[in-house]
């Protein structure tokens, strides 16, 4: 073959006067042009159904507030997220998962302090079958005893390995220094009360909690917008109550502080877990917030990134972004890191928080984490998959699908000096707290020397 028909990749990007210039971008497009229906059914739940017709599938994203205050209730709606789905009045097990192979559809829960969550998905051709299926378990789960106590020892065996993950541990212990003992906090309930939990207390749980009633459904693919509603009154007509679903408590604001060593003895690695308050979606800020964030340490490109993993090796991983819960929304700073290097990697991180709000992103930071902002939205929202879990967590929030496809606007409007404001307000050290969880030993010298860290009691 003659090297004339093979042309390597630098003899393509260049001509005889010079590299090949790039081509401009194309104006900017929102994120989706949705044929949708926004309405509340007769019993309470608010559908959003969207037609996007790329392959004839449909994406299925059902929202319930879930919240409790019962010491027992993270372990009990576990063992219902597991069991919820294991068998109705009119379907056993095996009936649940025949009927929804035959549309190359499935059904999944899963549950936090805020909400239960049930996905799903189907050939379109197969909605109504799905859509019975799912209205037969909201109303009809019957949570037999034998599938109750098989499920519940599954999941004390995973909540035993989850609690020696070392990102568990972080976490539980952020959401402890940061809440309290707020609700929001009980994310991974404790074995010994998932060993209590009886099939009385699920079946009373989905009576007194799975309602319509202030939930929210999702819908997206290739589907009649106006056409399914009709369907779904059909299919959940009998799921219905007076009450409304239960909604988290509102979180307190986090006002900075201390940053907590949670000793972990014997630990070779440390996990560095900064957070501050944010702003909602809903705030006209977010948009220049976004950015502020996308420079810190949003994208790989970002300073954080560039400092502490290519500059100096001190992580692998290095992320900050938005972490919402019903109508708040915090920024959260996370880091792994060798315990000989972890001081050192607070200190840096600490440095650039700082560094952001003084030293604003330049033109070309700016335009670089803008054109990211805007491509990965309309990346994440270009599959069905995609546009339902998008389309769900600003539902959840009160927004509709307009926010979505008028968004990249907002962010294309955002200026230079909305970022720099955004990062001075925001950004400042002083606005975080946090936990380090590590080998105390080691770490509490040069952390403490630091200031600002405090030392608490063991993991």
């Amino acid at each position: 073959m003659s090297s004339a028909t093979h042309r390597s990749a630098e003899e393509i990007g260049r001509t005889a006067l010079g590299p090949r210039p790039l081509p401009a971008l194309g104006a900017q497009r929102a994120a989706a042009d949705l044929s949708h229906v926004d309405t509340t059914l007769a019993n309470g739940l608010r559908v959003l159904a969207v037609r996007k017709a790329t392959v004839p599938l449909v994406e299925v994203r059902l929202w319930i507030p879930f919240a409790g205050e019962d010491r027992l209730h993270p372990a009990t709606a576990e063992v219902l997220a597991e069991t919820l789905l294991t068998g109705t009045a009119r379907r056993d097990r095996i009936e649940i998962d025949a009927e929804l192979a035959l549309i190359g559809g499935d059904l999944s829960a899963g549950v936090d302090p805020e909400r239960l969550v049930v996905s799903g998905s189907a050939l379109s051709s197969g909605l109504p079958t799905l859509l019975d299926v799912l209205g037969d378990v909201l109303t009809g789960a019957s949570y037999q005893d034998n599938q109750v106590e098989r499920e519940r020892e599954r999941l004390i065996e995973r909540i035993a390995v989850s609690r020696t993950q070392p990102r568990t541990i972080a976490r539980e212990a952020l959401q402890k220094h940061r809440y309290g003992d707020h609700p929001a906090t009980r994310e991974v309930p404790q074995a010994e009360d998932v060993a209590v939990v009886v099939p009385e207390q699920v079946r009373a749980l989905h009576t007194a909690s799975v309602l319509p009633r202030g939930s929210v459904l999702v819908l997206v693919g290739d589907i009649d917008p106006e056409g399914v509603i009709g369907e779904l009154e059909r299919a959940f007509g009998g799921w219905a109550s007076d009450r409304s679903a239960v909604r988290l408590p509102a979180l307190p604001e986090l006002t900075g502080g201390d940053v907590l060593l949670v000793p972990r003895p014997g630990a070779v690695q440390s996990q560095i877990r900064l957070s501050a308050q944010g702003l909602p979606r809903t705030d006209p800020r977010y948009a220049a917030l976004q950015l502020a964030n996308l420079t810190f340490g949003g994208y790989f490109s970002s300073r954080l990134v560039e400092n502490i993993r290519e500059d100096k090796g001190y992580t692998y991983s290095a992320h900050s972004g938005f972490e919402f819960t019903d109508g708040t929304a915090v920024i959260n700073v996370d880091a792994d890191t060798a315990s000989d290097v972890t001081a050192a990697a607070l200190l840096e991180t600490r440095y650039e928080l700082g560094r952001l709000g003084l030293v604003p992103p330049t033109a070309e930071e700016f335009e670089s984490v803008r054109q990211y902002a805007i491509g990965s939205l309309l990346t994440s929202t270009s599959s069905q998959t995609g546009l339902a879990g998008q389309l769900l967590a600003l539902a959840t929030t009160g927004l509709s699908a307009e926010w979505l496809a008028e968004h990249p606007a907002r962010v294309a409007a955002v200026t230079a000096e909305d970022v720099a404001a955004a990062a001075l307000e925001f950004f400042a050290p002083k606005r975080f707290t946090g936990v380090v969880v590590g080998d105390a030993d080691l770490l509490a010298p040069k952390l403490t020397a630091l200031g600002d860290v405090t030392v608490g009691e063991s993991a």
